[in-house]
């Protein structure tokens, strides 16, 4: 089985430390490291435990047949763009069971009208994970409410919309949404 498990972290900006530190039951970077590179072989526990540790589903981890990745051909830093040092993809968003999808007819704060965001659904005990994110809310008949969850108390949210003007928001809400992927065509 082909892993894209490095890939994963540096674009997660974690070090091989870092996702042994986050793994359940933490683990050592050695082991993440052969993991990698297929010095070791990856089980289906290790694929969710190191999922679970760079907080994305574990079919990001592998290379599947039926998903098209791009190959990166450039990386912009601040001396301009370069070609990778090793080669590496992008994937598309994949849907899932706990994603949303929800678009931007008019522009607010970072978003532009056409974006189309991927959010991923948060329940209660999960609000303050997020906080400081992009969200969305449920509200009653049917509404939303969306901006920066700037705090939680049990069910009660607070969200800051993102645009000037607007009052902030407090909803006791069942769920939350968090962006997790923007894609916009320019």
């Amino acid at each position: 089985m082909l892993t894209r498990i490095r890939a994963v972290r540096k674009a997660k900006g974690f070090t091989l430390q870092d996702v042994a530190e986050r793994c359940v039951p933490a683990t050592t970077a050695q082991t993440i490291g052969r993991l990698e590179t297929g010095t070791r072989t990856v089980s289906v526990g290790w694929l969710n435990r190191i999922a679970g540790a760079l907080e994305v589903d574990p079919s990001e981890l592998v290379t599947l047949p039926d998903r098209q990745d791009l190959d990166v051909v450039a990386l912009l830093g601040s001396d301009g763009a370069a070609a990778p040092r090793v080669p590496t993809t992008l994937s598309p968003p994949r849907a899932g069971a706990d994603l949303l999808g929800m678009m931007v007819e008019v522009a607010q704060g970072d978003y532009r009208a056409g974006d189309e965001l991927w959010l991923e659904r948060i329940e209660v005990e999960g609000f303050s994970k997020v906080v400081n994110r992009d969200v969305l809310v449920p509200r009653p008949v049917g509404r939303f409410g969306f901006g920066r969850l700037v705090a939680t108390e049990g069910s009660k949210v607070q969200i800051l919309p993102l645009f000037s003007g607007a009052r902030q928001l407090v909803v006791d809400a069942p769920w939350v949404a968090v962006v997790r992927k923007l894609v916009r065509n320019l």
